[in-house]
């Protein structure tokens, strides 16, 4: 079978996972107040590629998981992922009417419950990784500092702080790099950290290692969307095509060129399949995970 069949399948099946996972502790649609329920599930249900739960699942299979502390995994990152979506794309920030093919939060429930609704989901995650009792509570804290790390201000908000106080500006290539390790990197990462972690058999070594690969791997991640910023279009995408370009925001295409971001995209995942050059095939779909995220086109 083609490796990337055999990718696309497991994809599908994670992905249904990952939806029943949400689905169950997610508030239902009429517990009161019942608005903020219905755009929290609104929000994060039935979209999205879902790639940090499947980093997530894909490093735990690395190890002997603890299964309820990998679904808790699972469930915290995409929340946390899906608050800074809806919060990125209010008007005091990316000022976005699309995500996922379908209106935005803001557009669908108003600014003041899409506010609401990031910061339920962040808390959510926290509530959610905190129940993984399974795991040897050192371990469990662990997680809990890993996600905390990479959604605060030394993570993904303060790269949108950089992003928003760089617009219209210059960045040079490590600025960049900095930014968007930050902005986009550091909950990758976390997604890898916290599939390895609930593996209680993993040692510190392979979850450095693991590291190593995930660093390279955000970076990919995020000259690829600029690269798809430029060539797809709206409906390919689910979201506004060109809107880094409208915003007048630094993109990697902007400083080396699009067949030069693409190369350099390329080089990145490169560096990250070596990084994992010590695991077996018990890696394979970490490896197989890194090629989608240059060959995709959303």
């Amino acid at each position: 079978m083609n490796p990337m069949n055999d990718l696309a399948n497991w994809q599908t099946q994670a992905q249904a996972d990952t939806e029943i996972i949400l689905e169950r502790i997610l508030p239902k649609e009429n517990r009161v107040p019942a608005t903020l329920h219905q755009a929290m599930r609104y929000s994060t249900l039935d979209g999205g590629k879902r790639l940090r739960p499947l980093l997530v699942l894909a490093a735990a299979e690395l190890g002997n998981r603890v299964q309820a502390a990998c679904e808790a995994a699972m469930a915290a990152v995409e929340c946390i992922h899906v608050y800074s979506l809806v919060h990125d794309d209010m008007p005091a920030m990316d000022n976005d009417s699309l995500r996922r093919g379908k209106p935005t939060c803001h557009i669908e429930f108003g600014e003041a419950n899409a506010l609401l609704v990031g910061d339920a989901l962040q808390t959510l995650a926290f509530d959610v990784l905190s129940q993984t009792t399974d795991l040897p509570a050192q371990r469990q804290l662990r997680m809990v500092q890993v996600l905390a790390k990479a959604s605060g201000s030394v993570g993904m908000a303060g790269g949108q702080a950089i992003d928003l106080a760089h617009v219209g500006l210059m960045m040079v290539q490590e600025d960049l790099e900095h930014m968007h390790s930050l902005k986009t990197g550091a909950l990758i990462r976390a997604a890898v950290q916290l599939g390895a972690l609930s593996c209680p058999d993993l040692s510190d070594d392979a979850l450095q290692q693991l590291d190593e690969y995930a660093k390279k791997l955000g970076l990919a991640f995020q000259v690829i969307d600029d690269v798809l910023d430029c060539e797809s279009d709206t409906a390919t995408l689910g979201k506004t095509a060109g809107k880094d370009e409208d915003a007048n925001k630094p993109t990697y295409v902007k400083l080396l060129g699009l067949s030069k971001a693409r190369e350099y995209a390329e080089n990145l995942i490169a560096q990250a399949l070596q990084s994992l050059a010590n695991f077996d095939h018990r890696a394979d779909r970490l490896r197989q995970l890194a090629q989608f995220v240059v060959a995709r086109k959303n």
